[in-house]
């Protein structure tokens, strides 16, 4: 009897365990489910603490980032670049995504080399116009794919995707790694922009961050880049045209654009007079790019500092006792 019965109890874990894997994805997550709300049935208190706590790091932390930046914005802007160019990488390896990993190569080995050159003493003649065509190249990309996946999303969500049979999870997920890749790369790309036009202006001498300018400015001179301008205000150019500010100081209109729109400068960068970006930009389409920025600087806040407030969360809540 004891012989008969040994294969009985051998059998019993074998259908449970191929009735198991007959399961459907949604019947697994429906599975999982259950049993997390199983877990945490009775810990309402708990979890209400953990909320608050969650909330209350989310506002000190908002408070000393906005300090932080006000008072040492260049060091903010450090970290900050620092952290969303290493915490992805992170996960990423993690999660062996070897798609974004060389994307993520590529990039940052096009950019250090642009880097290099735009932090050079003496600066060549090229390298502005050269750092510019790469990061507005990038900028461009990052909103076409922005756009791209936000539409791509919402065709899901409207069911347009039924009439060329496309299943909802692939569409969607083509959406969102469309419109991650676009916000990431967007935001990567207006920070080492940014960087890259300090060191040149500052090289240059028609610019300083916090003093005067060591060179004066010419007429023909574009305090950008440094070189001549030949296109007179009032002729078409073949290639680009002539743009003057405000404040009278003239300059190449590739130049200004990237110097405003990628390298996120709002001042003339010989007199630091405020720029009228709606005088500069009269295509409303292009107006949507201000909006785009402005997601990226939120975007930057998400990526690089909510993970590290999320960490200091879970600290906090496993040194007292809160699961």
């Amino acid at each position: 009897m004891a012989a008969r019965a040994a294969p009985g109890l051998e059998g019993a874990p074998q259908h449970e365990q191929i009735s198991h894997t007959k399961l459907s994805a949604d019947d697994e997550w429906n599975l999982q489910q259950e049993r997390m709300y199983k877990m945490h049935r009775g810990h309402e208190s708990m979890h209400v603490e953990m909320v608050l706590i969650f909330l209350c790091a989310l506002v000190v932390a908002q408070i000393v980032l906005v300090q932080w930046r006000q008072r040492h914005g260049r060091s903010y802007n450090l970290v900050t670049l620092l952290q969303m160019w290493v915490v992805p990488l992170y996960f990423t390896i993690k999660l062996y995504w070897w798609r974004f990993l060389s994307m993520w190569g590529m990039f940052s080995v096009i950019t250090s080399y642009i880097l290099f050159r735009a932090t050079r003493k003496p600066l060549s003649g090229r390298t502005p116009r050269l750092v510019y065509k790469w990061f507005l190249l990038i900028y461009k990309l990052s909103y076409a794919f922005g756009v791209v996946g936000y539409l791509a999303i919402i065709f899901t969500m409207c069911g347009f995707h039924l009439f060329f049979r496309i299943k909802a999870r692939d569409s969607m997920d083509f959406g969102i790694v469309s419109l991650f890749y676009g916000l990431y790369y967007g935001v990567m790309g207006r920070d080492f922009a940014e960087i890259c036009s300090d060191y040149m202006a500052s090289t240059l001498g028609f610019y300083s961050g916090s003093g005067m300018p060591t060179r004066s400015l010419s007429d023909d001179i574009c305090a950008v880049c440094g070189q001549k301008i030949i296109v007179e205000l009032d002729e078409e150019g073949l290639i680009e045209n002539t743009y003057q500010l405000s404040c009278k100081h003239v300059f190449h209109e590739f130049c200004i654009r990237g110097w405003c729109i990628v390298g996120k400068k709002q001042t003339c960068p010989y007199c630091k007079e405020k720029v009228d970006l709606k005088r500069m930009i009269n295509n409303p389409w292009e107006r949507t790019h201000f909006l785009y920025g402005q997601i990226l600087d939120w975007l930057r806040y998400l990526v690089a500092w909510q993970p590290v407030v999320i960490g200091i969360v879970q600290g906090i809540n496993y040194s007292l006792g809160l699961e």
